[in-house]
């Protein structure tokens, strides 16, 4: 075959080459499958994530989950029946920060967690416990206070029931409530006393003054308000609990809202806002 022949004929494919790859760039366009590596659209043109914070603002409530049953950080009164304590007024101040009123909603220690998870409430508050298996579902604040788990008992029994091993022996009878750490404490260091469950932690305290329970072991800073309301009994050892543990507000996985209140939390304690409020119910 002639060069020119070849010249010809090696134009004539590429010419059909170039329709070819033509047609097939026009239909992709068409049919939106070159969409895929254009660029994306702005993300103005998205519609952005909303926040529980988000939620709250536009609702204009804060929704507030507390048992109403743990003194000196909530307390439902009969009487009045509204809510009362520290963490009360912590979250009434909260509320005034974020410029939306706020509604407390009663739950109990063992559907505190279920309760939040079925968006009952924006926030628990109450003497609230950080412990790892709610941090598996949940986020706390920055912590409040530091803690730990320690007996209160009738003061004749102080010296009796210092240690653990004082407490789990055959006949002692320890009293806690239900669902919270108290329990679970409980149920994971005694073996030989009698573990007895009182449904209302309100009254479980006069249990142990009326001699039907011989001690409770409970959150330190609890004892210490209780034996100033109960004369009769005397907390064990406060200043050394059995434990480690602190208390903070329990909050859904939202790090928007988290990180306001850890802020709002860091300019109440700076403010000395904070240690008034704590002063009110605990001194």
């Amino acid at each position: 075959m002639p060069v020119r022949t070849l010249r010809r004929s090696g134009r004539s494919l590429a010419a059909a080459v170039g329709a070819v790859l033509v047609s097939a760039i026009t239909a992709l366009s068409t049919t939106g499958a070159l969409a895929q590596t254009a660029p994306s659209a702005p993300a103005a043109a998205q519609p952005a994530e909303t926040s529980r914070l988000d939620a709250v603002l536009f609702a204009g409530t804060l929704r507030v989950g507390t048992t109403g049953d743990y003194k000196p950080f909530t307390y439902l009164n009969p009487q009045t029946q509204k809510f009362e304590g520290m963490d009360i007024d912590l979250a009434e101040a909260m509320g005034k920060a974020l410029g939306v009123k706020v509604e407390f909603v009663k739950t109990s220690w063992g559907t505190l967690l279920p309760d939040l998870l079925a968006d009952k409430y924006d926030i628990a508050v109450g003497g609230v416990s950080v412990t790892l298996e709610r941090q598996k579902k949940a986020l706390f604040s920055d912590p409040l206070m530091r803690d730990g788990k320690t007996p209160i008992t009738r003061c004749e029994n102080k010296d009796r029931f210092q240690t653990v091993a004082d407490i789990d022996k055959p006949g002692v009878r320890l009293i806690v409530n239900p669902g919270g750490t108290n329990e679970k404490f409980a149920r994971a260091n005694i073996r030989t006393a009698q573990i007895e469950v009182h449904p209302d932690n309100v009254t479980i305290f006069d249990q142990i003054v009326a001699g039907k329970a011989d001690l409770m072991i409970t959150d330190a800073v609890e004892t210490r308000l209780q034996q100033k309301l109960h004369p009769e009994l005397c907390a064990v050892h406060p200043d050394q609990p059995f434990d480690f543990s602190e208390k903070a507000f329990l909050l859904p996985r939202d790090v928007v809202l988290k990180l306001w209140v850890d802020q709002w939390l860091h300019q109440t304690v700076a403010t000395g806002q904070y240690q008034a409020v704590f002063d009110r119910w605990l001194k």
